[in-house]
């Protein structure tokens, strides 16, 4: 038996943006279909490093996949050489539960964020939607960007990163990589007033969106905090939007962006409009008028990573990508 193992530098270039989108929806379209198994992440949280150990399994039935993301996510690894998520996606056949693949994590995390996010946008912001703000200047800035120019035809970009200097880094690369105007700020609140799309792709713990910025019309991506006790929004920026997740399970227990308002009383469970495989199914409209505010929080799910990875998997093989070694498993005969 043989696992093909596909690094860091290969996967961009066998997940591209609107190969990576399609992946999205249809396994998001699978999950709220109920054609996926999907328990919640498992966290070993560091007491030195204040890092993140989590294992994250999950089942699609269409295309019929299997597979686990372990990742370690250490926030202050950000300025350094290092990634701030790093790991492998493992990749089993469901025939006879063999190990087939193991796949750079960093870069597909990278990819399949920012392509559920161009999924939601797609979906959730207004058509004639051109002026991008995000904030942050990292790696997820920089999928982002690539996500939601297939999402919606942006012309600014505005950027605002706690790093100024990063930020001025950021737009000038993304200026030659997507001849696009991008612009740096060193106000968060300048960047998003007037936005028609806002992504938070910090990793902060405290909000650094306010409600009061965000204008009427506008899709907001929550991205950046995955966790009970993290937020990037503050509560009134959640309560007067829309609210669209990723998964319904996973928001009531890993999301702090909602569970923080939630338990300061200013809405219920029903405060969450639909999951985004709800509205690809059909089941619910999305935005219903040009000025509601929408927000999709997005938590980043197994099976986003198991579909990714399957994708990927498969075009390698047919392209003779990866490096082929062998493992036990099998009897001999």
């Amino acid at each position: 038996m043989t696992m093909l193992i596909i690094n860091q530098d290969e996967i961009p270039s066998l997940l591209p943006m609107d190969e990576c989108m399609a992946a999205m929806a249809e396994a998001l379209t699978t999950l709220s279909r109920g054609d996926a198994i999907l328990p919640l992440r498992s966290i070993v949280r560091l007491p030195r490093t204040g890092g993140v150990f989590a294992m994250m399994p999950g089942y699609l039935g269409t295309p019929e996949s299997l597979g686990i993301k372990v990742i370690t996510v250490f926030n202050n690894n950000h300025g350094t050489e290092y990634d701030s998520h790093q790991g492998v996606v493992l990749l089993f056949e469901t025939d006879h539960g063999s190990p087939i693949a193991m796949l750079d994590a960093s870069s597909i995390t990278a990819i399949r964020t920012a392509a559920v996010s161009g999924v939601a946008t797609t979906l959730l912001a207004r058509a004639d939607a051109s002026e991008l703000c995000l904030y942050g200047s990292g790696v997820q800035a920089r999928t982002h960007l690539e996500a939601l120019m297939h999402a919606r035809p942006i012309t600014h970009v505005r950027v605002w990163s706690r790093d100024i200097e990063s930020a001025r880094r950021f737009a000038e690369d993304a200026k030659a990589r997507h001849n696009v105007d991008v612009e740096a700020f060193d106000s968060p609140r300048a960047a998003a007033e007037g936005a028609d799309i806002i992504c938070t792709l910090t990793s902060s713990r405290e909000p650094v969106l306010l409600g009061d910025w965000i204008a009427p019309g506008a899709h907001v991506n929550a991205v950046g905090a995955s966790m009970a006790t993290a937020r990037e929004l503050d509560s009134h920026a959640v309560a007067k939007s829309a609210l669209f997740v990723d998964r319904r399970e996973s928001t009531l227990n890993e999301a702090g962006d909602f569970l923080i308002p939630r338990g300061e009383g200013l809405f219920g469970d029903e405060h969450i409009q639909a999951e985004i495989g709800e509205i690809l199914l059909g089941n619910h409209p999305g935005r219903t008028s040009d000025d509601q505010i929408t927000l999709f929080k997005s938590l980043g799910l197994a099976i986003e990573d198991v579909a990714a990875a399957a994708h990927v998997y498969k075009k390698a093989m047919a392209a003779g990508r990866g490096v082929s070694v062998a493992l036990g498993g099998r009897r001999n005969a």
